[in-house]
């Protein structure tokens, strides 16, 4: 376990590294001693300090729903970070590729709270009850420190969240089989992945119920109105300035959004 101050010094290196654009030395290397517990202290710190700074938190992500990669990071369940207000675009967003350091993207789907909701013991149906609604969303991955990374540096880094695209057709949670949802994602014209819905933890609400019983555990909930990105379906795409993205839900419409 690290001290208060151990902490306090890593979550500034992710501020530092996030304010001048250039990834900083892995905090698992820095503090090797650095515990999943202190990963998420860290997180704390750093929402604290952006949060002082002017920012809002606007919802939660959710990320390693595939058990593929949590094998990868040597893990046994998800992730979670914050979604703030000032990294939220809509559908058609002209992007500034040098918001980030080495940017990628994600097809997921987004839920919005029509109601608090926290655990324990929260279930999917739980889950479906207090959502208003289910959007498709994109979002961006970002790495704040050098790779490769642990587990915990992933964690501390607001795991790895950078922004969140939300676009194409709002539906009601009941409105669709949301476990089938099924998406393309295409950059410059050319289809890079493909996916379904039920990828996400054999249902998009399973992570989200995970979340809420996790948040529970550090005396906090999903609030009415915030929105939670439920983990992606498909693979990473690297993007940079001068790519155009379209992501195709089908029935559920389309995102499209270009970074310069």
């Amino acid at each position: 376990m690290l001290t208060d101050e151990q902490r306090a010094e890593a979550a500034g290196q992710i501020l530092r590294a996030e304010r001048e654009r250039k990834p900083v030395r892995q905090l698992s290397q820095t503090f090797p001693h650095m515990e999943i517990e202190d990963a998420y202290k860290i997180q704390d710190l750093w929402a604290e300090e952006r949060i002082r700074a002017g920012a809002r938190v606007a919802g939660h992500k959710i990320g390693l729903t595939s058990r593929a990669m949590q094998m990868a990071s040597k893990m046994t369940e998800p992730d979670y970070g914050r979604i703030l207000d000032d990294a939220l675009f809509n559908d058609g967003a002209q992007i500034d590729a040098s918001l980030f350091i080495k940017p990628r993207l994600e097809v997921e789907l987004a839920f919005v709270m029509g109601s608090d909701l926290e655990g324990p013991a929260t279930r999917i149906y739980d889950v479906m009850r207090a959502t208003e609604f289910v959007v498709p969303a994109l979002e961006i991955i970002d790495y704040r420190t050098e790779v490769p990374r642990a587990i915990t540096d992933t964690i501390a880094d607001n795991a790895a969240f950078g922004a969140i695209v939300v676009g194409g057709r709002t539906i009601r949670p009941m409105d669709v089989d949301i476990r089938w949802v099924g998406a393309t994602l295409s950059k410059n014209g050319i289809i890079e992945e493909s996916g379904v819905s039920a990828a996400i933890m054999g249902h998009p609400a399973a992570g989200i119920a995970w979340l809420v019983n996790k948040l529970h555990a550090v005396g906090s909930k999903l609030l009415a109105g915030q929105i939670v990105l439920a983990g992606s379906f498909t693979r990473p795409v690297d993007i940079a300035a001068g790519d155009v993205i379209h992501a195709d839900y089908g029935p559920l419409g389309a995102i499209g959004v270009s970074f310069r």
